[in-house]
């Protein structure tokens, strides 16, 4: 029972930790340049139907089939993801706020409905299987299979974690931070403003892109239904029930939220009549939208809010001067 256990909590990790991807590329989208992108599930799902062409065995009724290896696809994932946010953003980036949130929708709509029609593309409604797992040798002991995996996804994170962190401290991202805080200062500093602003878009469509390769991988099989408007909605809550900015805060929103809503959904099973279950399975949706809330309005700043210069200015100053 305990090692049952224990490779249920590996798979609920590595699960938790691709969302976690997702999250970080949004950070650097919104959290550091304050970028509205509502179409994140267009992203995902790109990087992971590219990975899924690239290296799931040849189909004759399907394009792709090539066969490479995993870290091949991944690769490519992001790169597809990253080109395709920069085409994105090459439109839409001058657009602001809600002007770009309904850009990023239509994108995202746009890749749901390719999904669905390019059938000798993407499998249509059936999707792709048979994809390759890391690990596969391993399948047979759950255990090993959901460690091996879980460790595999640790180290990715710990990867991006420190290149963000890095890129965070950096000019480049001081630059981002400054076009989030006031854009108009920022361009009267010198800087261009657009294209920092299509730098990180790219960025973090390309991030987006390899967490989707790498869920299709870990699951073995994608659809279009995997990557519905819900997905975004996710995400966000994540982002700011973890604190929006703060690489730390995307990767332990993700765990946390995906925790209450794999915890909403045993609840329902183990509740609900089978007969009712579909339609309870919305308690989802509402369970996060109420913790959602709860966290608004106990820390608006999420778990591990960046603090804005402008109040680290003023904690720093004497009492008199903030009166």
């Amino acid at each position: 029972m305990t090692l049952d256990l224990v490779a249920y909590g590996a798979f609920f990790l590595t699960m938790a930790l691709t969302y976690a991807i997702i999250c970080l590329g949004l950070n650097v989208q919104w959290g550091m340049t304050g970028l509205f992108n509502v179409g994140i599930a267009a992203f995902v799902a790109v990087g992971a139907y590219t990975s899924a062409i690239l290296t799931t065995p040849e189909t004759p009724d399907r394009f792709g089939g090539f066969d490479l290896p995993i870290a091949i696809g991944w690769l490519g994932a992001a790169v597809v993801s990253g080109a395709l946010s920069w085409g994105v953003g090459a439109l839409t980036i001058r657009l602001r706020a809600d002007y770009l949130a309904i850009a990023t929708f239509g994108v995202a709509v746009t890749v749901q409905l390719c999904m669905l029609n390019l059938q000798p593309l993407t499998g249509g409604a059936f999707g792709i299987g048979f994809i390759p797992r890391p690990f596969a040798q391993l399948q047979a002991d759950a255990l090993l299979f959901s460690l091996a995996n879980c460790g595999l996804l640790m180290l990715v994170i710990a990867g991006l974690y420190l290149g963000l962190q890095h890129v965070a401290k950096s000019p480049w991202g001081r630059v981002l931070r400054a076009i989030r805080e006031d854009e108009t200062a920022a361009q009267a500093l010198g800087k261009r403003p657009i294209r920092f602003r299509l730098q990180a878009f790219t960025l973090g469509g390309a991030i987006m892109g390899l967490a989707g390769a790498a869920q299709a991988h870990f699951i073995g099989f994608i659809a279009p239904d995997n990557y519905m408007p819900i997905l975004t909605f996710q995400v966000w809550a994540m982002l700011i029930v973890g604190g929006s900015g703060n690489n730390r805060g995307a990767i332990a929103g993700a765990i946390l939220v995906w925790g209450l809503w794999a915890l909403t959904a045993a609840a329902v099973s183990a509740f609900v009549p089978p007969e009712d279950q579909a339609q309870a399975a919305a308690l989802q949706i509402v369970a996060i939208g109420v913790g959602l809330c709860l966290m608004l309005l106990l820390r608006p700043r999420g778990l591990f809010g960046e603090v804005s210069p402008l109040a680290r200015l003023r904690n720093t100053l004497p009492l008199s001067a903030k009166e």
